[in-house]
């Protein structure tokens, strides 16, 4: 049976490898491909894990492409906790992380609830 890698570590790398990125109130976690705000996850998919993780590295530079789905899909998992202003439009084109779209999250508020 193999040890499992040491923490912040994953195999073939060779090097410490960032497992959690910040984005605003969402936490990435790149061992489970997924986001989660406190603590529910989003069920992201692989794109939109991708470009929240491309973004979250350098907020406010902005991602081109054809990634609008993707940003569409992000904004739908985020509009429950009211994030949804974290993908924001780039008026020069594409898209870019606002970590702080609308004030502090209500870390009280769930899925569902108004």
């Amino acid at each position: 049976m193999n040890a499992p890698p040491p923490f912040g570590q994953f195999p073939g790398l060779g090097f410490p490898a960032l497992r959690f990125r910040e984005a605003g109130d969402v936490t990435l976690d790149l061992a489970h491909r997924d986001a989660r705000v406190v603590d529910c996850w989003l069920a992201l998919g692989e794109g939109e894990f991708a470009l929240l993780w491309h973004m979250a590295e350098a907020p406010g530079t902005p991602v081109t492409g054809g990634l609008a789905h993707h940003a569409a899909g992000l904004r739908a998992k985020l509009e429950p906790f009211g994030l949804a202003g974290l993908i924001a439009d780039h008026p020069e084109g594409g898209f870019t992380l606002d970590p702080h779209p609308c004030g502090p999250l209500d870390r009280t508020r769930r899925i569902g609830q108004s």
